[in-house]
């Protein structure tokens, strides 16, 4: 059965690694794909179609529709003019895969402006940008009496929400996708559109070379392990799952719990009186996630 037959992608960062995997699963579950890449670096310097526009070649020797998009994600009138290509192309929009990204590694102390700032922006503002747009044209449909059932995949990582040292920049962006991921769903649901967000394991070329992999390690770490769930979440099968963050790889997929309230205890507007009251309570709260081996799924 094919998950998503006849409905409409975006997927962002498609030239390569999981952002490829998306692309082609959806486009083999029956979906018409708008394969965006810049076709930059890892780092985000320069611009290539090359890596789009192999996507579409595969899709297309596969009996699939797809189209190749270069715009830069981050740019307002660029993400407005991605979602206009695919009404154009394709007379809708019902899944908007939101993957692209860039690396800009350094410690707090010796991370400089622009790194701080151009990661930012990519991973922030180029999901931010395509949402509004892609919200904008839901909105409307509802608006003209239209049923809409569509859906937000967002990429976030474990870096953020589990706090890894040396990408203030990059863990900083990727945990404010966690959270308007949340905040989107709550406000889209009126439209008819869920709103989800990944953290990934996948070896790709953002990752390789930082740790050795056993066989096994590396086939768990394939990207079609997330592009399956990434699928999944895309179809209308998945109607009933919105504002949730999953974990996903090939040792399987599992739902990150947000912020909860924790211990309290009674406010004063005398601090001299806080030590012991504080201490209590951080006593009693569970230690934050980390991101070290025993927090891992893998066996």
């Amino acid at each position: 059965m094919k998950l998503c037959e006849g409905r409409v992608a975006i997927v962002t960062g498609a030239g390569r690694g999981l952002g490829r995997a998306h692309a082609l699963m959806l486009a083999r579950h029956g979906a018409k794909v708008v394969v965006n890449d810049l076709g930059s670096r890892a780092d985000g310097v320069g611009n290539d179609a090359t890596p789009a526009q192999e996507v579409v070649n595969l899709i297309r020797a596969e009996g699939g529709e797809a189209v190749v998009d270069t715009s830069d994600v981050s740019d307002w009138a660029a993400a407005k003019g991605m979602v206009d290509l695919a009404l154009s192309e394709f007379g809708r929009l019902d899944i908007l895969v939101n993957n692209a990204g860039i690396l800009r590694d350094r410690m707090l102390a010796n991370m400089s402006e622009e790194e701080w700032d151009l990661v930012v922006k990519v991973h922030m503002k180029g999901t931010f940008a395509p949402i509004h747009h892609a919200a904008n044209y839901w909105r409307d449909q509802t608006k003209a009496g239209q049923v809409v059932d569509a859906r937000v995949i967002n990429t976030t990582s474990h870096s953020a929400l589990f706090a890894n040292v040396g990408q203030a920049n990059y863990a900083a962006a990727k945990a404010g996708i966690a959270t308007l991921s949340i905040l989107a769903a709550r406000e889209l649901q009126r439209y008819g559109v869920t709103v989800n967000a990944i953290a990934p394991r996948a070896e790709t070329r953002m990752t390789q070379g930082l740790r050795e992999l056993t066989d096994e390690q590396r086939d768990r770490r394939d990207p079609d392990w997330i592009a399956a769930l990434v699928t999944w979440l895309a179809s209308p099968e998945s109607k009933h799952v919105s504002g949730r963050v999953f974990e996903a790889w090939g040792y399987g997929y599992s739902v990150i719990e947000s912020w909860q309230h924790g211990p309290r205890t009674d406010a004063t507007k005398n601090p001299e009186t806080l030590g012991p009251a504080i201490s209590e309570i951080v006593k009693s709260a569970r230690k934050n996630a980390g991101i070290d081996r025993d927090t891992y799924m893998e066996p």
